[in-house]
């Protein structure tokens, strides 16, 4: 996840095969900068950028894929086909910085927070409701655009969108737990 956000271009230089090897398209922005900086607006930018990167990975449906290091900011120095590289590009430090911590401590609630909701874990699609469905029923899941107006046809093609949300009923969960209980959560606007 640093890597992500710290480099736009791969750095295997150190791979003997003149940089020729792993994916060129990184889909990373570096924020300004390439590779590390003591520029402390692209740091705290970086940081915050993880933390989003966390945020909807970990509050997206489905089964969250973590590799090992990134809940920590570990870094490859920008080599993304490490595979060949048996010191400090491949191993993680676990001696960790203030920034690394409170990462840590952030990915850690963020988990916690996803295991103590249902809502955030669902074992099936929602079902959602047609736009312009008028019907008196709450939704299981609900999309809104900046307005806070629900999202119609139009709204999700606007390429100028820079922000919606989702509202996920908790009452509305049709699974049981462990006990065959019907399970009921507190209803999440993200």
């Amino acid at each position: 996840m640093n890597d992500l956000v710290s480099y736009n271009e791969k750095h295997n230089e150190a791979n003997g095969e003149g940089n020729r090897d792993g994916e060129s398209n990184n889909r990373s922005w570096n924020c300004g900068v390439e590779g590390p900086t003591n520029i402390r607006d692209v740091n705290e930018l970086r940081q915050r950028q993880m933390r989003n990167m966390f945020s909807t990975l970990l509050l997206s449906q489905g089964i969250p894929m973590i590799c090992g290091g990134d809940e920590v900011a570990r870094t490859q120095q920008g080599n993304n086909n490490a595979y060949c590289q048996d010191n400090e590009i491949s191993w993680a430090d676990w001696n960790l910085d203030k920034n690394q911590e409170e990462l840590l401590a952030f990915v850690s609630k963020l988990i916690h927070l996803r295991l103590e909701h249902p809502v955030l874990h669902r074992r099936r699609f929602f079902t959602g409701r047609e736009p312009g469905d008028d019907s008196n029923t709450i939704p299981q899941v609900e999309w809104f655009d900046h307005t806070g107006s629900i999202m119609d046809m139009d709204d999700w093609q606007n390429t100028h969108a820079f922000s919606m949300m989702i509202y996920l009923n908790g009452s509305d969960i049709p699974e049981v737990d462990w006990y065959g209980n019907r399970m009921v959560d507190n209803d999440f606007i993200l």
